[in-house]
């Protein structure tokens, strides 16, 4: 898979993300997605396969009244594609112990894309 397809498969991901878009985001994740969210060093969320991610977009959506990922930089190699990104969300409700419903908030982070057959095999997102 050449890193054009690649970055096409990431760029329809992000969008169908910040549109809130599950079915979109799905349709480019290969059947046996791995994801792990790793947030200061901590794996703070996982699924495996695509019911699991699923079930995953559906709940943190609802966390979120407005959310964008944007690419900073985008780096394709052999094993994948490592991407900068800078992510704004407004929240919808509160945070335990956390922030508020209608703050934003701001993050930059990265993530690292693994491909297999066309699709998004391995989805590794770090803040």
């Amino acid at each position: 898979m050449d890193a054009d397809k690649k970055r096409a498969l990431i760029e329809r991901f992000l969008d169908a993300y910040n549109r809130f878009d599950i079915e979109g985001m799905i349709e480019v994740l290969h059947p046996d997605i791995e994801f792990r969210n790793i947030t200061g060093g901590n794996v703070d969320a996982t699924a495996s396969g695509l019911k699991e991610f699923r079930a995953l977009a559906e709940q943190s959506a609802k966390l979120f009244e407005s959310r964008k990922q944007a690419v900073i930089t985008l780096d394709p190699s052999s094993e994948g594609v490592s991407v900068e990104i800078e992510f704004t969300g407004v929240l919808a409700m509160d945070i335990p112990n956390g922030p508020k419903a209608g703050e934003t908030l701001e993050l930059q982070g990265h993530s690292e894309y693994v491909f297999r057959e066309e699709k998004i095999y391995q989805l590794t997102a770090y803040s």
